[in-house]
C-alpha cells in the first residue's frame, strides 16, 4: 500500500493558525470539546455567568422617606480653596429627595468588581434602581440573566437585547433564546464613600 501526502497543504497543525492571544469572547486560549447538544444552552449560560456577576447587595429604600436636609451652598466651587466672600448658606438639600423620585419604587444595589468603571461605578458603589421607569437603549440598567444580577449598560445587536460592561477588558453579554432575561430597574445614580 502507498502512503500519498497531501500536496496542498490542507489539514493539520499550521503556524500562526488560529486566534490570538488575548482576543475572542474570553480573551484567552479556548480548547475546542464535544458536548451533549442537550447541554449547550446550560453551558453557554454558565460561560456568560461567571462573566458578568458584578452585585454585592441589594437594600430596599424606605417606604416613607425621613425629611433631613443638609447644608447647600449655591455657589459653585472650584477643586481649589473656597472663597471666604461665599461663606453663607442659600438652601438646605435633602438628598433622599435629590435622589430618589418614588421611594416604592427605589432600592439600592452595592457593587462589586470593575465592569462598570469608565460609566464612573466603581467597586463598592451604591447604585439607585428605578423599578417604574422604562429602560431605553443607552440606560445603565439592573438585569437578570438566569436568576443572577449584574449592572451593564443596555444595548441591541441583532434585535436581540445586549448588556455592555464600561471596561474593556469585559466582553458584552449576549442573550438567546435559552436566556432567562429581566430587566429589573434603571440605573439612576450612584453614592461613593470617600472615608
Amino acid at each position: 500500500m502507498k502512503i500519498v501526502k497531501n500536496k496542498n497543504n490542507r489539514g493539520g497543525v499550521r503556524l500562526g493558525a488560529g486566534r490570538k492571544t488575548g482576543s475572542g469572547l474570553y480573551g484567552e486560549e479556548t480548547k475546542v470539546i464535544r458536548v451533549p447538544r442537550s447541554s449547550l444552552g446550560n453551558i453557554k449560560k454558565y460561560l456568560n455567568l461567571s462573566r458578568m456577576n458584578n452585585i454585592d447587595e441589594i437594600s430596599l429604600a424606605y417606604k416613607e422617606t425621613t425629611y433631613n436636609p443638609l447644608v447647600l451652598f449655591e455657589h459653585k466651587v472650584p477643586a481649589g480653596f473656597p472663597s471666604p466672600a461665599d461663606d453663607h448658606v442659600e438652601k438646605r438639600l435633602d438628598l433622599n429627595e435629590y435622589l430618589i423620585k418614588k421611594s416604592d419604587a427605589t432600592f439600592f444595589v452595592k457593587i462589586k468588581g470593575d465592569s462598570m468603571i469608565d460609566a464612573s461605578i466603581n467597586d463598592g458603589d451604591i447604585v439607585i434602581i428605578d423599578r417604574s421607569m422604562q429602560a431605553k437603549i443607552g440606560d445603565i440598567v439592573l438585569a437578570s440573566i438566569d436568576g443572577n444580577f449584574t449592572i451593564k449598560t443596555l444595548s441591541k445587536y441583532k434585535l436581540r437585547p445586549r448588556l455592555l460592561p464600561a471596561n474593556e477588558k469585559y466582553k458584552p453579554i449576549e442573550i438567546d433564546d435559552n436566556t432567562q432575561f429581566e430587566l429589573w430597574g434603571v440605573v439612576t445614580g450612584a453614592v461613593r464613600k470617600f472615608k
